[in-house]
């Protein structure tokens, strides 16, 4: 089914579940950022890099799914149930899956295939470019333009480069 934004979406997925789905993928890509970029500055090994960005984000997921169901609980009185625990769950599956990246790469390090400090950087890498990809999407899907889907993108990646700088920073 295509929707009324021209893209390909499951039929019973409303745009605002898309839009809170990616809201979530791309929070945790920022923090995914900062934690890999804390790694690299440290000493840490493959083992204990992998633990970290797997923990990582099994306590984001943890941390939005029990924000949820507690603001649930608040306003409607009740437990989410149903459809409503399905949508809490889908639309914070993206902070589970922000790990996947990581965690192959800290596996290619682990069987020696590139350095830890190497894949710990091209995780960074690749959520910067995530997060440019995402800005560009957006810039192009509000219809306006080439240029201004770059500038976009660009002003997002901005994001994810400045939260590994302040991170670089820090020295953690």
């Amino acid at each position: 089914m295509v929707d009324d934004r021209g893209a390909d979406a499951p039929p019973d997925v409303e745009a605002g579940v898309l839009a809170d789905r990616l809201k979530e993928r791309i929070y945790a890509t920022i923090t995914m950022i900062a934690v890999v970029v804390g790694l690299s500055l440290g000493e840490v090994g493959s083992l204990g890099a992998v633990a970290t960005v797997l923990t990582t984000a099994l306590g984001l997921w943890l941390a939005a799914f029990v924000a949820d169901q507690q603001a649930h609980r608040t306003v409607h009185r009740r437990l989410a149930t149903g459809h409503e625990l399905r949508r809490m769950l889908y639309v914070s599956s993206p902070l589970l899956s922000c790990a996947v990246g990581p965690a192959v790469l800290i596996a290619l390090a682990a069987l020696d295939v590139l350095s830890l400090h190497a894949a710990l950087s091209a995780a960074a890498g690749v959520g910067v470019v995530s997060l440019f990809l995402w800005g560009c999407l957006g810039g192009l899907r509000m219809g306006g333009g080439v240029v201004t889907a770059v500038v976009a993108g660009l002003l997002d990646a901005a994001i994810g480069v400045a939260v590994a700088l302040v991170k670089a920073a820090a020295g953690h």
